[in-house]
């Protein structure tokens, strides 16, 4: 799998990456302190690369990184972390277990 270059187009707001010409991307809303993940797209033809869940990963490094916490309704995002329990205290309002 090929590290992918990601970066966050604060005009459009979405982390997004290029692979053979076509666009991912993991758009989001600010909210205050917090991020609110919206929605992931990956292309047809990117389909089952693993590039979704590289975009994913490298969007919850970052909010960790800024100290930041997010807020889910992307259904991509919350399977994500579903898997990757590590990143469970990025969740705004989750308190551990």
């Amino acid at each position: 799998m090929t590290e992918l270059i990601i970066t966050n187009n604060e005009a459009e707001k979405r982390f997004e990456t290029a692979v053979n010409g076509e666009i991912a991307y993991l758009e989001y809303m600010p909210a205050g302190q917090n991020i609110v993940l919206s929605h992931t797209e990956v292309p047809e033809a990117l389909e089952g690369q693993g590039i979704g869940s590289q975009l994913v990963k490298e969007v919850l490094e970052t909010v960790k990184r800024n100290d930041q916490k997010i807020i889910i309704t992307c259904p991509f995002v919350a399977g994500y972390i579903k898997r990757h329990r590590e990143y469970l205290d990025l969740v705004f309002g989750y308190k551990g277990q």
